[in-house]
């Protein structure tokens, strides 16, 4: 039996918890959580704990789940000074400090979210001798400023924060699960924010940004198409060789030279069993941010905000969304992960990205992990 610790409370964390309690080789030890533990509605309260010793006490693996950038890079630190692997489903923690962490212990993030699926139809993919040029998302529906009502209403519907709830909606989520996608598979970005085409016929679109990427000589490209009402999955756009097509075209793959493979589901938590099991079985990290990362998610003001303002969390929140970048802009640009706890010293209009002299970053470990990484 190998013991598993978890650090969240949320939807993935909970769905976790109720997928493993039912596992012959796997059991939950701790789960981590900083509210009082009274006041968590959780299967298992009896796992619940606010100690982190304890949580990583007596774990073979953790599982960090919280998507808390500041949380998790402590969590995540104090895992591999005590040799434990982590697996995780954070993309906001990778794009932001993940790469800090590559060559400290075991990181990987879970097959289950959208990256974690990619970078696992990458590996099936190219075993088949297919060449990717698109590491393609799909999102159903985008709008940059949505309300506070309609969040509240679709929070409470599907049973998830208003946060997360909000930066699906406002494109956040996918900018930052691109953005991983991109560095851990080696991938470049077509624009910053990406292209993102929006259209009924998904695979029209996603034949689309294969040609876009090879015309402009991009390589392999990260990017999402949007498409109303598609499946929740994830696509990767590949070429193959000359005296392939033939069996291709037999196979119902189409004439070539792009084709389109689609994997029509991803099931967060679920498929994050098997990256545990595979992880304990001694297998290398599905995907991480890679030591060196070129790609940044910055913060875009959708609001006007006042020197003063008060910024508790950007992420999911009603006045900041993210949007990718190249990294190297980061030295210019605040990381939408960063912002936590902060004040603005400074004016922010409508549409602006938040500058380093816009806001004042209070200290963490996270913000002088990032800081190393802007240094190499």
């Amino acid at each position: 039996m190998s013991f598993i610790a978890i650090c969240g409370t949320g939807f993935i964390g909970v769905g976790l918890a109720l997928a493993l309690e039912r596992h012959p080789r796997l059991k939950v030890s701790q789960v981590y959580t900083r509210r009082p533990v009274r006041e968590v509605e959780h299967p298992f309260p009896e796992v619940l704990t606010n100690d982190r010793e304890k949580l990583l006490s007596g774990c073979d693996l953790l599982v960090e789940c919280s998507g808390d950038v500041l949380l998790a890079s402590e969590i995540v630190a104090a895992a591999h000074q005590r040799g434990i692997p982590v697996v995780t489903m954070n993309s906001e923690f990778h794009v932001t400090v993940g790469s800090a962490f590559v060559d400290t212990g075991y990181l990987t993030e879970a097959e289950g979210d959208q990256p974690g699926s990619l970078a696992a139809l990458n590996e099936k993919v190219t075993a088949m001798g297919f060449r990717p040029v698109v590491f393609g998302n799909i999102k159903g529906f985008l709008n940059t400023k949505p309300s506070r009502e309609d969040m509240v209403f679709w929070s409470e519907k599907q049973g998830i924060s208003l946060p997360q709830v909000t930066a699906f909606t406002d494109g956040t989520k996918i900018q930052i699960e691109q953005a991983l996608v991109a560095n851990g598979l080696g991938a470049n970005l077509l624009r910053s924010g990406m292209m993102g085409p929006d259209s009924p016929d998904l695979e029209a679109a996603a034949k689309q940004l294969a040609e876009m990427a090879e015309e402009h000589e991009a390589g392999p490209v990260s990017d999402y198409v949007l498409n109303a009402g598609g499946p929740a999955g994830v696509f990767v756009v590949a070429r193959h060789d000359a005296e392939q097509q033939r069996f291709l075209k037999y196979l119902k793959l189409g004439e070539g030279p792009y084709y389109f493979l689609l994997q029509p589901f991803h099931l967060c938590h679920l498929e994050m069993v098997g990256t545990i099991e595979a992880v304990l079985n001694g297998r290398q990290p599905l995907l991480n941010n890679g030591r060196k990362p070129s790609v940044g998610v910055c913060a875009i003001a959708k609001a006007d905000m006042e020197s003063g303002d008060i910024v508790t969390r950007a992420l999911g929140s009603f006045v900041f969304r993210g949007e990718t970048l190249p990294f190297e802009q980061h030295r210019d640009f605040v990381p939408i992960g960063l912002l936590q706890d902060c004040q603005l010293i400074d004016t922010i209009r409508e549409g602006d990205r938040v500058r380093w002299d816009h806001v004042t970053v209070p200290d963490s470990l996270a913000l002088r992990l990032f800081n190393t990484l802007l240094e190499e």
